[in-house]
């Protein structure tokens, strides 16, 4: 039923929370792990994904409490970026250092520094909400070397919002006939909010006086 949506059906969320089966919750545990830390994980449907499995315990599919399902992919979701952050860190300005390399710039690095500046603490929580953003800029965070205390912090703070935020209203929305017998459109809407902030971001920037010319 997903598939115009969202692609092959081994990306369907539904499909991969029901081939994981019993393990449903630790399938999306890793899941949310490797689409937040490792570079190799920006494709995984993680915004559906979370609100597949919230509409899932809904409706007794996941048999785990709410609560704790919220707790465990928090917990993914914080730990992928604190991978993240020291893979890019440990491994980063090796990589930024080669002179001929046509992606890996050093230029790159002072640019992600410029957009934390710019965008403060709200660019980590929200970088969390906008797919394959959520996966690059906390390697990025690492290459640029920014403040691990920092980082952490805003870290927990976007991981509970989102892990858990888009969960719960998996479930919430899971309790009503039309969400469950239009999950496709469901999904649809949820992937459609989750590039919304960098789209709202992108419009501020070109009003602002001087954006241009940064």
């Amino acid at each position: 039923m997903t598939t115009l949506a969202l692609g092959p059906e081994w990306l369907q969320p539904d499909a991969i929370i029901a081939w994981l089966g019993p393990w449903a919750v630790v399938g999306l545990a890793l899941i949310v792990f490797a689409e937040c830390g490792l570079l190799l994980g920006f494709f995984l449907p993680g915004d559906s994904l979370l609100f597949t499995a919230g509409l899932f315990v809904a409706q007794g599919a996941i048999h785990l409490p709410l609560w704790l399902v919220c707790v465990i992919l928090a917990v993914a979701a914080f730990a992928g970026n604190a991978a993240g952050y020291w893979i890019g860190r440990a491994a980063g300005p090796a990589i930024f250092d080669k002179p001929k390399s046509r992606l890996f710039k050093p230029e790159h690095v002072l640019k992600t520094q410029g957009f934390f500046d710019k965008y403060g603490n709200r660019a980590i929580v929200m970088a969390r909400f906008v797919p394959i953003v959520r996966t690059f800029i906390t390697v990025m965070a690492g290459v640029g070397r920014m403040e691990p205390k920092r980082y952490f912090t805003y870290s927990v703070i976007g991981g509970v919002a989102w892990a858990a935020g888009v969960t719960l209203l998996g479930f919430w929305l899971g309790q009503f006939e039309f969400v469950r017998n239009n999950i496709e459109l469901m999904l649809i809407l949820i992937v459609g909010l989750s590039v919304l902030p960098i789209i709202i971001e992108i419009v501020r920037a070109r009003r602002t006086p001087g954006a241009h010319a940064a």
